[in-house]
């Protein structure tokens, strides 16, 4: 298996293809990560009372990959990968603009459509270019090249929080004291809508930007290709008509519901975190941040290291040993400390997509695609984990909160690496 890429496929398509797919995946970490700078922005301009209704934020952008990822297999059958790319560009656009009346009316559930509706966007897009990426050259490199898709998702991700976080929560902590402080209700209620509408400039921004992506990707050269025509498979595929049949990857869509739950624990609920530690909004706002830097970092040493040097189950492994020791740190100290520990989270966490996404369609041969639905609906435990967090965090505290969260998970994702991915494959 000498070759680069597809049969199908030049050397120079091949590299084009990788820009290409880059670019998208830069979009899905900025617009996945705003979610951080949104939690406590939508806490405040809405003015709701607890972290488990803020959190709602990332229940209701997750929540679409559960009920989009299947659809979105069906839909990318009839349209092919790259103009179900470009659909799913249009819908996240349409996602944004829902922010323009949701501001206007200060409406909180409004708002919530809109991530939603974004959400689906990013279901059909991700559902296209994680096997695309996958499927594009060798299997056993696959990892490496989903890391360097990393990298353009955190970079991305690490920059978004930072651009609208200057936006719509500059001088955040000045404005929380100005509405707690407010003489009347009607001036607290001028203050809260004045809030609202610092995000509607930055979405429409947004929206005009994907919309623009998406008549690109339309009449882009990108290759258009068969994710399971040259998929190696172990046999099985042939033998077992039912994707139910193939146990690792069951067991894989499981071990993504629980790693992207404690990627968003590490990223989207450091802030909140933080500030039930008594930091205020101004030094939490780009905390999220911190943590995606953790994450370009990991990808960094997943590019270079595999397959070269560690195959892609070692790497899970060492992830997920590093994600224990790092979460239980966080437990048991203090202040920035315990902050530094979740922010480098980051870094245990960037090399398991890479690892698990391949290896739990290992085998599928024409299954790939229905196969990778799958594991995208799995995206959903960024929806649950931090909201049993949330609540969990009102009776036991934020930090006994977290533990209880975050370690059960990096277990299941040690399980995952050390036999997990084998369970009814062929050795």
């Amino acid at each position: 298996m000498s070759h680069p890429s597809t049969p199908n496929t030049s050397r120079g398509s091949y590299v084009l293809s990788i820009g290409i797919i880059g670019a998208l995946f830069f979009i899905f970490g900025f617009v996945t990560w705003l979610n951080g700078t949104l939690i406590p922005f939508l806490k405040l301009a809405c003015d709701l009372q607890t972290d488990a209704q803020a959190l709602l934020v990332t229940f209701a952008f997750y929540m679409a990959y559960f009920f989009l990822a299947i659809p979105s297999s069906f839909i990318l059958k009839r349209t092919g990968l790259k103009n179900g790319m470009s659909l799913g560009l249009a819908i996240m656009a349409i996602g944004a603009l829902v922010f323009v009346p949701a501001a206007a009316a200060r409406n909180f559930g409004l708002f919530l459509t809109g991530l939603f509706v974004q959400g689906m966007g990013l279901a059909l897009l991700q559902t296209a270019a994680n096997p695309y990426i996958s499927v594009i050259g060798p299997l056993e490199s696959a990892a490496s090249r989903i890391s360097i898709m990393g990298i353009c998702n955190k970079v991305a991700g690490a920059l978004s929080p930072l651009i609208l976080g200057a936006v719509v929560l500059k001088g955040a902590s000045e404005s929380e004291a100005r509405i707690a402080a407010a003489a009347s209700a009607a001036e607290r209620l001028q203050l809260l809508n004045d809030l609202a509408q610092r995000v509607v400039a930055p979405y429409v921004v947004m929206a005009g930007v994907l919309f623009l992506l998406a008549l690109g990707i339309r009449f882009s050269p990108l290759p258009e290709i068969d994710p399971g025509a040259d998929q190696p498979t172990d046999g099985t595929a042939a033998k077992k008509p039912s994707i139910w049949k193939f146990p690792h990857l069951l067991l894989g869509v499981v071990c993504i519901f629980v790693y992207v739950g404690v990627e968003v624990m590490a990223g989207d609920v450091i802030g909140p975190y933080a500030k039930s530690l008594g930091m205020s909004l101004d030094q939490t706002k780009n905390l999220t941040s911190y943590t995606l830097w953790s994450m370009v970092a990991g990808y960094l040493v997943g590019v270079f290291m595999i397959p070269r040097y560690l195959r892609q189950e070692t790497a899970l492994k060492l992830s997920a040993l590093t994600g224990m020791a790092l979460a239980v740190a966080a437990y048991v100290t203090e202040g920035r400390t315990a902050i530094t520990c979740i922010a480098l989270l980051g870094f245990a966490n960037s090399l398991m997509w890479p690892a698990i996404f391949p290896l739990a369609i290992a085998g599928l041969g024409r299954l790939t695609s229905f196969g990778s639905a799958l594991l995208i609906m799995g995206i959903a435990g960024g929806a649950i984990i931090p909201q049993v967090y949330g609540h969990l965090a009102l009776s036991l505290g934020s930090q006994a909160a977290f533990i209880w969260c975050t370690l059960p998970c990096y277990l299941y994702i040690l399980y995952y690496a050390l036999s997990g991915h084998r369970v009814g494959r062929r050795s």
